[in-house]
C-alpha cells in the first residue's frame, strides 16, 4: 500500500512540531534536533519537517511504497511519462536507509518516490547531480537538486 510523503521546511521546529501535533492529534513517530516525521494512518501520509533548508514551505512531495517491487513499478511509470528521474540505492536521509527515483514534474516540483528498509543514526546527506548548476543548493531533504525535462535545471518547489 502506498503512503503520500511531504516534507515540509519550517522556521521554527518546536513550534512547528507543536502545531502539527495538536492538527494530527498525535505526537511524531520521529523526533530529532532538526527533523520530525508523523507516519499518520487517517490520511495515510508520512509527514516531515525540518529546519535544514534556508527558506521555508514544500520542499518535496513522494510516496513511500512498502516494497521494493512498488518502487520499481512507481519508478517505471515515471519514466514512462516523460520526465528525467534520478534513481538513488540504499540513500540514507532522513534518519532512515531508502531506494529512491526522484522526478520533477514539469512545472519544477520535487517528487520522491522511496522504499525505506531501515533506519539510520544520523540525518544523511544524498549526493546532489554533479551535472547541475545549483547541485549545491540547501534543501530541507536529502533530495537531489532540481532536474526538468532532458536533465535541463528545473526551478526549485518552494
Amino acid at each position: 500500500m502506498k503512503r503520500l510523503h511531504v516534507h515540509v521546511a519550517v522556521d521554527d521546529l518546536d513550534r512547528s512540531i507543536g502545531f502539527y501535533t495538536t492538527l494530527f492529534g498525535a505526537p511524531p513517530a520521529v523526533t530529532k534536533d532538526d527533523y520530525a516525521k508523523w507516519m499518520l494512518d487517517d490520511p495515510r501520509v508520512n509527514f516531515a519537517i525540518s529546519d535544514r533548508a534556508g527558506v521555508a514551505g514544500v520542499d518535496h512531495l513522494g510516496i513511500q511504497v512498502d516494497t521494493a517491487d512498488e518502487l520499481q513499478d512507481l519508478a517505471t511509470r515515471l519514466k514512462a511519462a516523460g520526465e528525467t528521474t534520478r534513481d538513488q540505492e540504499a540513500a540514507t536521509c532522513c534518519y532512515a536507509r531508502s531506494d529512491k527515483a526522484w522526478v520533477t514534474d514539469p512545472s519544477g516540483l520535487r517528487w520522491e518516490t522511496f522504499f525505506t528498509f531501515g533506519d539510520a543514526a544520523h540525518y544523511g546527506e544524498d549526493q546532489p547531480d554533479a551535472r547541475l548548476p545549483d547541485a549545491g543548493k540547501p534543501a530541507a531533504s536529502c533530495c537531489p537538486a532540481p532536474v526538468g525535462a532532458a536533465g535541463q535545471p528545473a526551478a526549485a518547489c518552494c
